[in-house]
């Protein structure tokens, strides 16, 4: 079962199952109307997905409609902040001894994590919006 989330119907999107082949997909605000409101209740969810999956096989079901990826938002737009900790010390020390900073002794005994955000993610084929770019002096 492939699953997807669209563009539109606000900030989380909207759920859809996609077929094998990529060609059609069918909406399921019935079952959940996001992604992450069938994660939150999968158990429950889940059978009642994968039976509209297969009926999406045969397209027997009259909401099927053309798929186009571009229409995707990130599988979860507004995902939870997450806490990395793969953080190699050695990597640390290597990098704080090149700026001429001094290693705590703690960071051998002590994990260490950061807060990543992940609340502005970017559908699959969204353009990545960079800022201006810097102008440099012509030189003379």
């Amino acid at each position: 079962m492939k699953l997807a989330t669209l563009k539109g119907g606000g900030r989380d999107g909207r759920l859809a199952i996609v077929s094998r082949d990529l060609r059609h997909c069918l909406l399921v605000p019935g079952i959940a109307s996001t992604l992450q409101a069938a994660l939150d209740d999968w158990e429950s969810v889940a059978p009642r997905l994968a039976e509209r999956a297969a009926a999406l096989v045969n397209h027997a079901h009259a909401d099927v409609m053309p798929f186009d990826a571009a229409e995707c938002a990130a599988p979860l737009p507004r995902a939870h902040h997450w806490v990395d900790g793969s953080a190699y010390v050695n990597h640390v020390e290597l990098v704080r001894k090149a700026r001429g900073a001094e290693m705590p002794a703690s960071f051998w005994t002590e994990p260490l994590v950061y807060q990543g955000g992940s609340d502005d993610l970017l559908g699959p084929r969204d353009d990545a919006p960079f800022g201006a770019s810097i102008s440099r002096p012509k030189s003379r």
